[in-house]
């Protein structure tokens, strides 16, 4: 199974990465850049399978500032830039990540990598945290789909992100892996038209 599904990762990554990225890189990079100074990618070191931590690899979507690391955002945070908050929304600003999975540190689905401190907050608060490290971090995953995403309001809502992530662990099939695809896009083009 794990061969399969890390087979999915490589060939959707590589035309993700062919198709898409070739060309949105360039004009998003661009509109960044004249949007806000700084980088066009924001990079943040975030746990991953069994615990390695690897290099998360996202558009940015913020004004350079301290706290990156330490206060977590959500969709009507003040360091947002303009073109920021739309990637948010659309969550376009996580297509870099393709990157990611191609080079066999993320799946294309599988438990949202959360930030270094986030996990040390809650790895002792929650029965079978770490349990998400089970698998591959993922671009979408089940708890995304089923609109258990975006920022952590307390205990309550990362235990129902956490209780999502060990069922997808029990019930993983590659025809499970399509339907969060599908299920992802979906909710994604409704947060456009609800926010917009």
């Amino acid at each position: 199974n794990l061969y399969v599904k890390r087979s999915f990762d490589i060939l959707f990554s590589f035309l993700v990465i062919i198709l898409v990225l070739s060309w949105l890189i360039p004009i998003i990079g661009t509109i960044i850049k004249l949007s806000s100074k700084g980088s066009v990618f924001f990079i943040q070191k975030r746990e991953g399978y069994r615990g390695k931590i690897f290099e998360c690899i996202k558009f940015r979507t913020m004004v350079i500032n301290l706290e990156s690391d330490s206060k977590w955002a959500d969709d009507n945070d003040e360091r947002l830039t303009k073109i920021g908050k739309f990637l948010r929304l659309s969550a376009l600003d996580e297509m870099p990540q393709f990157l990611n999975v191609f080079f066999g540190e993320m799946s294309v689905v599988g438990p949202r990598p959360h930030p270094i401190n986030l996990n040390k907050e809650y790895e002792t608060k929650i029965t079978m945290f770490n349990k998400r490290h089970r698998f591959k971090p993922g671009i979408t995953g089940l708890a995304q789909a089923k609109g258990f995403s975006g920022f952590i309001h307390g205990l309550t809502s990362m235990r129902d992100r956490v209780k999502m992530d060990v069922f997808y662990f029990k019930k993983w099939s590659l025809v499970l892996d399509f339907k969060i695809v599908f299920m992802t896009v979906v909710k994604m083009l409704a947060n456009l038209n609800l926010k917009s």
